[in-house]
């Protein structure tokens, strides 16, 4: 069984969730053009509302860690610290475009306890599959760069400008072979389109198989679970 928080460190996560939800709100309100100037004055003087909070709860985990040097350079301490110290060094110039690391405090929503298993979960399910994964990826690495160079010698002549390069043409082979299709490069002559046949065929097994590759780990990881939790039960 997960181990509940107590109700004082309950309410303390949501707090912050509650407070994380309103920077990213404030923030991207602050980008609607002809707001007007009450409006904006609002947002700003919310926004150092928002950084003061920031600021205090970093500081107040630093003093409650029992090692403050492993909380600041873990990967939770660094994306807290990253959501006030662009605001603070950010004097003078538009900081908003360093200011959007805030929003990776979104990421702390997923560190509530009830959260807990399932994150241990896929982490060992990546671990379980890391070798499969790092194969497929220098695999498929090696089908982008041949799919954009064959693609370049189809249609360089007929699209010089669309096809003006191989680095130019692993666009085309990117969206391609995902599947995604933008539609603002395609092929026009018979050979070109004769080889994107076959390019979407194995773009289909190009998402298909780390899918499959990490379902099947996490069927194990949750086996593995389960094994573990009856051993200790019976224990």
């Amino acid at each position: 069984m997960s181990r509940k928080p107590s109700s004082d460190l309950g309410r303390w996560e949501y707090a912050v969730q509650a407070l994380i939800f309103i920077a990213v709100v404030q923030m991207s309100v602050e980008t609607i053009p002809g707001l007007g100037e009450p409006a904006y004055r609002f947002l700003f003087w919310l926004e150092q509302v928002v950084l003061v909070l920031f600021t205090i709860e970093y500081i107040v985990r630093l003093v409650r860690a029992d090692n403050w040097r492993k909380y600041a350079f873990s990967f939770f301490g660094i994306i807290d610290l990253l959501a006030i110290l662009p605001s603070w060094i950010g004097l003078g110039f538009d900081s908003r475009i360093i200011r959007s690391f805030r929003t990776l405090r979104l990421l702390r929503v997923l560190k509530l306890v009830r959260y807990n298993e399932a994150i241990q979960r896929y982490h060992r399910a990546l671990i379980i599959a890391k070798d499969e994964l790092i194969l497929f990826g220098m695999a498929a690495g090696i089908v982008l760069f041949l799919t954009g160079s064959g693609i370049y010698y189809f249609e360089n002549q007929a699209q010089p400008e669309t096809f003006s390069s191989i680095p130019e043409s692993l666009w085309w082979a990117l969206i391609t072979l995902t599947t995604v299709g933008y539609g603002d490069a395609y092929p026009i002559t018979v050979g070109g389109k004769i080889f994107t046949f076959f390019v979407v065929t194995v773009g289909l097994g190009i998402v298909a198989v780390p899918t499959a590759l990490l379902a099947s780990a996490l069927s194990q990881a949750r086996n593995e679970e389960l094994e573990a939790r009856k051993e200790s039960e019976g224990g």
